[in-house]
């Protein structure tokens, strides 16, 4: 997970090097188009066992969703301090915990209503309204973080026909062709050089995935989700060494907050989940 927290800090401080330079959906269609070439050798077995056809319009769906957050976040990172991306990032835990009573038909307890309000508390604490002008970037961060909610959401329900590979390798091909006709469209001229380092972010992102699957298999996800503030720790030093950006103690504060919400609400799903799987003691006398 702490390697997870650095190949992601890697992913950002490439975006946030390339800058405004390119336009955000040209940028992100880049990375994306970079990445599915990348993952395109491993998707044979799927020529051969192709996905229930049921399942790929939750799959473009998927894609669309998800080129959207993308586009909002390449936006945010070319105007806003990294540490402050990276905090408001953590906010997509709790829109999924929304969602997944919103239309997953999971039950809203108390536990996670409370956590809810704790993160929301952390967004308040990093954007300050009143004290502070909240900007475009802010705005583009905090409607990211619902569109990757929504679609981590897809990518559990495609879950239960599909595999990883093909989840991961759709997700690729889908996002590309969502992210086309907005390229396209404010398309300009760019270097290799930059085109080589939005190659590499493709790099760092799908090393970054293959860690986090490493961790969650390796331990329970409430021990990892604590160390994804290491990755607020990263990004705060790499804006201060290579980016000359100030360190905001709300910053940091929120991002705590934010952390330890998301955490507690996936140790409260841990607990349930462990309950719902264990039989009663009247269950075993049977």
């Amino acid at each position: 997970m702490g390697a997870t927290t650095v190949l992601f800090v890697c992913v950002t401080a490439i975006v946030r090097y390339v800058g405004a330079e390119v336009p955000a959906p040209q940028s992100s269609f880049l990375r994306y188009l970079a990445g599915t070439l990348m993952i395109l050798p491993f998707m044979a077995p799927m020529l051969r066992d192709p996905p229930p056809r049921r399942t790929m319009g939750l799959h473009l769906l998927r894609g669309a969703t998800h080129a959207v957050g993308v586009t909002l976040w390449f936006f945010a990172m070319a105007r806003i301090p990294i540490a402050e991306v990276t905090a408001l990032g953590y906010t997509a835990p709790i829109f999924v915990t929304i969602g997944a009573a919103l239309f997953l038909g999971e039950r809203l307890q108390l536990r996670r209503i409370m956590a809810v309000l704790a993160a929301l508390t952390g967004a308040m604490v990093i954007l300050r309204p009143g004290f502070q002008e909240i900007g475009p970037g802010q705005i583009a961060q905090l409607c990211a973080a619902p569109a990757f909610a929504c679609s981590f959401l897809l990518a559990k329900r495609l879950t239960r026909d599909s595999g990883p590979t093909v989840i991961v390798g759709l997700l690729s091909i889908f996002c590309t062709l969502a992210l086309l006709p907005g390229a396209l469209w404010v398309w300009q001229p760019v270097g290799w050089d930059v085109v080589g380092w939005l190659s590499l972010t493709a790099v760092f992102a799908t090393g970054g995935h293959w860690t986090l699957t490493k961790a969650y298999a390796c331990a329970p996800i409430t021990l990892t989700q604590p160390v994804q503030f290491l990755q607020l720790v990263w990004a705060t030093i790499l804006g201060i060494v290579a980016f000359a950006e100030p360190v905001d103690p709300f910053v940091i504060a929120g991002g705590g907050i934010i952390v330890g919400a998301a955490t507690y609400i996936s140790y409260r799903e841990r607990v349930a989940a462990r309950t719902s799987i264990t039989p009663t003691a009247a269950q075993t006398k049977g």
